[in-house]
């Protein structure tokens, strides 16, 4: 099941020429992926407050089209993978029918006391679940 979330390109978000700067792209889905967390899990800090966070470790974007100012562009996500201590995400932002970017992430659940990764709780797993590809 996809996700989808909505935002309007703000000015400061773009370089000289006008466009969406590249590294923008990954703050866009980071608050997507934040409101799909909200949605299914709940609040972001609730998690950190039991001592786990969920760190991004990989990316790998594939640019197609620029985004400008004052556009609505949508983000949409796609959990593909449920692993062990990881969360495989499938990310694309489109301007109307139009792709403008293709996205891989894997984000890693961590200890908040080691910051390693550790075993996904089974409160995140359930959570995620019911919108994972697996």
């Amino acid at each position: 099941m996809a996700f989808r979330h909505e935002l309007r390109v703000r000015y400061g978000e773009c370089d000289p020429q006008g466009i969406v700067f590249n590294a923008n792209y990954l703050a866009f889905i980071d608050v997507a992926f934040t409101e799909l967390w909200r949605l299914q899990i709940g609040p972001w800090m609730q998690m950190t407050e039991r001592g786990y966070d969920a760190v991004l470790a990989d990316a790998r974007l594939g640019f197609k089209a620029p985004g400008r100012f004052d556009e609505v562009l949508a983000i949409v996500l796609r959990v593909e993978r449920l692993g062990r201590a990881s969360i495989h995400t499938q990310a694309r932002i489109e301007r109307g029918e139009e792709l403008l970017l293709e996205a891989e992430l894997r984000h890693v659940v961590v200890s908040t006391e080691t910051w390693r990764s550790v075993e996904m709780p089974d409160w995140i797993r359930s959570g995620l679940a019911p919108v994972a590809q697996d």
